[in-house]
Formats: structure tokens, sequence, C-alpha cells
């Protein structure tokens, strides 16, 4: 039992694209009128992945899709169920009742194909039904269609791995973002005069497709630097380590990163990986990339 009392968006949120954007808004317009506390429920894996055996890459790491939630939104009281057999075993309207007994909440809004409890069986309709049995308020959110396609985390899956960044963004409605502390790489860059941040991406998280992108890059503010980013094994220097990794050379910058928390965006894949004939060729095209993204962000690179 809680005393707090929350407007609840329900949902995965996978991406948190513009397809969740109107239902979270409706959450934060109800939370200001009730003077209730917007909240999120959501869980730590992707469902589909334990109830099938087959694991679903996740757009973004949970850490990630609570950063979203806070920047776009204002939301902070993000709550994150962790999903097993207990959970996935739970009869539909026990989570109903959970949602008010537990959480607090007085009202709750879904998408129009939210499924829930045992087998999937709670659906839109059902939870409606459930919450006024309840005494609670539900609204149900349809669906968001952009250029005449449904937004869905399905649709932006495909669209990164395709490297088509430029898309997935639109259907995002923010750049897509990777969160990380920054680890020891091969410390080449600093050699070649262009020293980068490496970062990995955690097990679960969909890698994007394997290339070099246009990004902006934040550490302790929300004022941007900007970066090349590499996505990928690495071909000229990883000596076999096929691990993927994004490692950053952030433009006109000095400084020990390393145990630091940085925030990459990816605004535009400029180019394919590539395997050079050595290192004097891969840090010219360094060079030109860091032009291209210069030239990308145009004046508001200028300006910073």
């Amino acid at each position: 039992m809680t005393d707090k009392r929350r407007i609840i968006a329900l949902g995965f949120f996978d991406g948190v694209h513009i397809g969740h954007s109107a239902l979270l808004e409706r959450t934060l317009s109800l939370a200001k009128a009730a003077d209730a506390i917007p909240s999120v429920i959501t869980f730590d894996a992707h469902p589909k992945s334990f109830v099938t055996g087959h694991v679903v890459p996740m757009i973004n790491s949970p850490e990630d899709r609570a950063g979203l939630f806070h920047r776009m939104f204002g939301i902070d009281d993000v709550i994150f169920l962790h999903f097993d057999r207990e959970t996935a075993e739970m009869p539909w309207d026990e989570f109903v009742r959970l949602l008010v007994s537990d959480f607090g909440a007085i009202h709750v809004v879904a998408g129009h194909d939210y499924s829930f409890g045992h087998h999937g069986f709670g659906n839109a309709e059902m939870l409606a039904q459930k919450a006024a049995e309840l005494g609670i308020g539900c609204d149900i959110i349809p669906e968001v269609r952009y250029k005449g396609q449904v937004s869905s985390s399905t649709l932006i899956r495909k669209l990164l791995t395709d490297g088509d960044i430029t898309t997935a963004n639109e259907y995002l409605g923010h750049a897509h973002v990777l969160t990380d502390v920054v680890r020891y790489g091969y410390r080449l860059g600093r050699t070649l005069g262009t020293p980068t941040i490496n970062m990995r991406f955690d097990d679960g998280v969909l890698v994007p497709a394997h290339g070099v992108y246009a990004t902006r890059v934040y550490i302790d503010s929300d004022t941007p630097m900007y970066g090349v980013t590499n996505i990928g094994t690495r071909p000229t220097v990883s000596g076999g380590d096929e691990s993927v990794t994004a490692e950053t050379h952030i433009l006109d910058f000095r400084g020990n990163l390393y145990g630091r928390q940085v925030r990459i965006e990816f605004c535009e894949r400029l180019r394919p990986e590539m395997k050079f004939d050595g290192v004097e060729q891969l840090r010219e095209q360094i060079m030109k990339d860091a032009q291209a993204v210069r030239d990308y962000f145009g004046d508001t690179y200028h300006a910073q």
C-alpha cells in the first residue's frame, strides 16, 4: 500500500518514439489536473524475450529510456518491474489491482494495442473495464501515424539496423541515443592526433548498422559538443577483435573522460565502416569525417 497518487502510463516504451508521445503527454496533462504524480511503469527487459526464449533487441537500455522520459517529458517517477516467471504468469486482472493497491494508481493510460497478464490475455478494452470496476480512470490512446505509417518499435529497429538513422529519428521524434561510461580502448587515436572515447552496447541492446555517424555528445550539461562516431569492430586496428563498440572522436575537445558517463545522440550516418591500408590513411579519413560533421551541423557547430 502506498499513499502516493499516481497517473500511470503503461507500456514497454522501447525507443520512446512518437507513438508513445501522445500517451505520455496525456499522462502529464491528467497528472497536472489531478495534482498527482506522472509516472511510468514498464519492464527492465522485453517480455517477448522471456516468453519466446529469443532475445528481442531493445532500442535503448532501461537507463536510456528513463533518461528520455526525463528529458522529453519531465517524468522522473519511472518504475522498472523485473520481468520473470512470476510476472509472466500473473493474471491480467491481478496486475490491474496491483497498480491500485501497490502503486497508488488513480488513473492509467495505455496504447490501443496494449497487452498484459498471463499469455497476454489482458488488452486495452479489458484494462478500461477493470479500471472502471476499481473506481479509477483509464485513457486508451489510438495509434499514431507518420507519413501514412504506424509508428512502432519494430519499424524503428529495422530502420536502425538498415542504417537509415534519419528516418529512424523522425519516427523516434528525437535522435537515437546511447549512454555509457567511457572505457579504455586501444588508445591509438591519441597517437593519430584524433583521441577517441570508447563505449559499448549493453547485452540485449540493438546495435545500429556499422558505420560512421555525425553525433552530438553530452558530458555534464545540456550543451552539446559534436563528434564523429564509428560503430563497428574497427577492422583497421582491431587485430581480430570482433567486439562491437561506439568509438567517438569529439571535435575540438581535449581532456580525460575515462570513467565518466557520456551520452551520444546519433544524427546522420556519413558512410559505412571501412578497412584502410594503414593508420595514416585512417587518420586522413577521420579528418575528412570531422569536416563532414562540421558541415552537417553548420551554423550550430560554429556557434558553439
